[in-house]
């Protein structure tokens, strides 16, 4: 399953609706309401949690993945040490990563992509990837 920052993972794109999500991956194995009424999807098959968000038409704006056949700039990279993670993503331009620090979790965000990384003794076991805002204070949707 690949990566595309700032657009989506596999061949999600964000923008979709549950109807488009649903005509691609089938139904979910889980679906519910989370505390602010976004629709959450789980497949567990793809580990992969899709937000859709309640306040902007039920629209695909989060995704969240621990699959291990997960890449980023063709890299898997669950699993993988996060400085050989920081070493692929810095040689594709991204530079920041601000941490925070979680009882045993590490969380690495790069604002400008919406991802975080969510480490554990040093390797990655979680990937999240939010809707880009653009300049405008607007989501930037990738699906038309």
């Amino acid at each position: 399953m690949k990566i595309n920052p700032k657009n989506g993972i596999d061949q999600l794109l964000f923008g979709m609706k549950q109807n488009d999500v649903v005509s691609i991956y089938g139904n979910p194995d889980k679906q519910y309401k989370d505390d602010d009424d976004n629709v959450i999807f789980l497949y567990n098959d793809k580990k992969l949690r899709l937000t859709f968000y309640q306040d902007e038409a039920f629209k695909l704006g989060y995704m969240i993945s621990s699959h291990p056949d997960l890449e980023l700039f063709s890299e898997k990279i669950i699993g993988k040490n996060i400085p050989d993670v920081e070493k692929i993503i810095t040689s594709k331009g991204i530079k920041s990563l601000e941490i925070e620090n979680f009882d045993s979790v590490d969380n690495y965000f790069n604002e400008s992509n919406w991802m975080t990384f969510q480490v554990e003794y040093k390797e990655v076991i979680r990937f999240e990837l939010g809707a880009i805002i653009n300049d405008n204070d607007e989501f930037d949707w990738k699906f038309k």
